[in-house]
């Protein structure tokens, strides 16, 4: 990661241009690099961490229901896998499955 070393502790990298959210982490640069550190600082739960990298590696959006509703219309494309499980030989897990061609 490039960005890390010249954004938490100020080491001098011609590749990195600070980004606006990063500027407003503080009114100086020291405060900025206090501010950015304490980002890192808190843990992921390892629940929270599994889903990020499922979701990544199958390219699935992540965030809550509404949100993928909204990305899966503006794509046109699923963007959560479908349900699993159901009464195959039932009538209404049938019907859901043709609603859905």
């Amino acid at each position: 990661m490039v960005s890390h070393p010249a954004n938490a502790i100020g080491r001098e990298n011609s590749c990195v241009t600070p980004h606006p959210l990063y500027q407003d982490l503080g009114p100086t640069y020291l405060d900025r690099q206090q501010a950015y550190r304490a980002l890192f600082k808190s843990h992921i739960a390892d629940k929270t961490l599994e889903e990020i990298r499922q979701c990544t590696n199958k390219g699935w959006v992540l965030g809550n229901d509404r949100f993928k509703e909204k990305i899966e219309a503006q794509l046109d494309r699923r963007a959560q896998p479908e349900p699993r499980g159901g009464d195959r030989k039932s009538t209404s897990f049938r019907q859901s499955k043709i609603d859905r061609v």
